[in-house]
């Protein structure tokens, strides 16, 4: 997803190619996968900001286990009763300024990215090859995805399954790349980001939260709604230039990461408490204003807010990153993070669908229940093992071959930007299907983006 590295400004930055190698059995066949992550993990350099790593890595579990906890499914009679746990329990709703983790994910981001193109820079390699190879890490693992939701949906739907299951189904299943066309896009504005931020600074930072907050005030007081939607970009994009402060050593000491942190919270709470913005950092359908969908200026002082926890537990993470074992786990999880992250949801449905099949056994307890508390660290476990089942089958589109190609003209990489990320939003909003069947022609769209833009190599 992103890389790492660590130095004070005016140093020499190295490491940041790429976010951590990928053990590789085409390498050295004799050498087993986790003495494989042993090895990476005992090589790294020491002058590497292992805790961008760390970072990365929490947020995206904490996705995970999220959007796990949060399924609150019963079944009756052969039917499926979607609940949530954020609209069932008020009270979880502050949590979520804690576990609403994106912010963190674009923040780390923005010190990977200004690292892999400074030294993309140095190496004298233009924007097309740069490009290129971040989206064949990014994107390269979501065809599998597609392709076997296709694939499931088109005999479903021969099958006589509902279209409106499978609609409900596959957008539950393809929430996670509704954010990775998100990051993609800021991926691919990253140096031009980079050069804003390198001459105006901080700057930068107040002009992204100003624009965020007018595109809130034209979307929710002035009703034109399509404004909001801006705020993928501004929202986001402001954040990912806090990384670009941290790499920069613009927020060092105590005092600035206290006060970030101090800022981002009191930010936030304000327009929460004097403003129309709900305290859950989440969506939720039964809400009419959300934090999230489209971004809200909120999410935006909720990034400094999460920077800034970071940025003062960093003295701490380091030293905790420095233990063997510790970093052994994030260099492992690391090398399928992209895998997890985007097959997670589907192992939910197809726990789900094993519990219809069953006749409900398992979905007939009480959400929030103490029976339904307890019963959790079973429904985890479960959706574990699913998800482990799939990331051993599909984790080795994570780790594509060294691209040696010529460097392609900007503009090729670029469509394949704009094909993947129409095709990612439409079917993580619409499904992929609707009344009139399969939707062929948006499940496609991202590979037909992949191929056209030359991100995967063709025989």
């Amino acid at each position: 997803m992103a890389t790492s590295g660590s130095t004070a400004p005016h140093r020499v930055r190295t490491r940041s190619r790429s976010p951590i190698k990928r053990p590789s059995h085409h390498q050295n066949p004799g050498i087993s996968y986790l003495a494989g992550i042993r090895r990476l993990a005992a090589e790294t350099p020491g002058e590497r900001n292992r805790v961008v790593d760390l970072m990365r890595v929490l947020s995206i579990l904490v996705v995970v286990f999220g959007h796990w906890l949060m399924a609150a499914v019963e079944i009756f009679d052969g039917e499926i009763i979607p609940g949530h746990l954020l609209i069932l329990a008020e009270w979880t709703h502050p949590l979520t300024w804690l576990f609403q983790v994106m912010p963190v994910f674009f923040f780390v981001g923005g010190y990977a990215n200004a690292l892999s193109w400074r030294s993309a820079v140095r190496r004298g390699d233009p924007y097309g090859a740069w490009l290129r190879a971040r989206l064949r890490r990014l994107v390269l693992p979501v065809i599998p995805l597609l392709v076997v939701w296709g694939l499931g949906g088109w005999l479903g739907l021969v099958l006589g399954l509902d279209w409106e299951v499978l609609q409900m189904a596959s957008q539950v299943a393809l929430v996670p790349t509704w954010f990775l066309a998100a990051y993609i896009v800021i991926v691919t504005l990253a140096p031009l980001a980079l050069r804003v931020w390198d001459r105006y600074r901080w700057w930068s930072v107040v002009g992204g939260v100003i624009l965020a907050g007018i595109a809130d005030l034209l979307s929710i007081a002035g009703e034109v709604i399509w404004v909001g939607f801006l705020n993928y970009l501004f929202v986001w994009a402001t954040v990912h230039q806090l990384g670009y402060a941290w790499v920069d050593g613009r927020i060092e000491g105590r005092k600035r990461r206290v006060g970030l942190t101090t800022l981002g919270f009191a930010a936030t709470l304000a327009l929460v408490v004097l403003g129309p913005y709900p305290v859950a950092m989440v969506g939720l359908d039964t809400a009419q204003l959300t934090n999230s969908y489209p971004p809200r200026v909120t999410l935006a002082f909720l990034g400094m807010f999460q920077a800034g926890l970071v940025l003062v537990a960093e003295p701490l993470l380091r030293r905790w990153m420095n233990r063997a074992g510790s970093w052994a786990f994030v260099v492992g999880v690391s090398a399928q993070i992209m895998t997890i992250y985007l097959w997670h949801l589907t192992a939910m449905v197809v726990a789900i669908g094993l519990g219809l099949l069953a006749g409900g056994f398992g979905f007939g307890v009480d959400p929030l229940s103490a029976l339904w508390w307890w019963t959790r660290p079973i429904w985890f476990a479960l959706l574990i093992v699913l998800t482990g089942v799939l990331v051993t089958l599909f984790s080795r589109f994570e780790r594509p071959v060294n691209d040696v190609r010529p460097a392609p003209p900007w503009w090729r990489p670029t469509v394949a930007v704009v094909m993947v990320c129409a095709g990612l939003g439409l079917l993580a909003a619409v499904g992929i299907a609707d009344e009139d069947g399969l939707n062929g022609i948006i499940l496609t769209l991202p590979v037909v983006g992949v191929i056209a833009g030359g991100i995967t190599r063709l025989a």
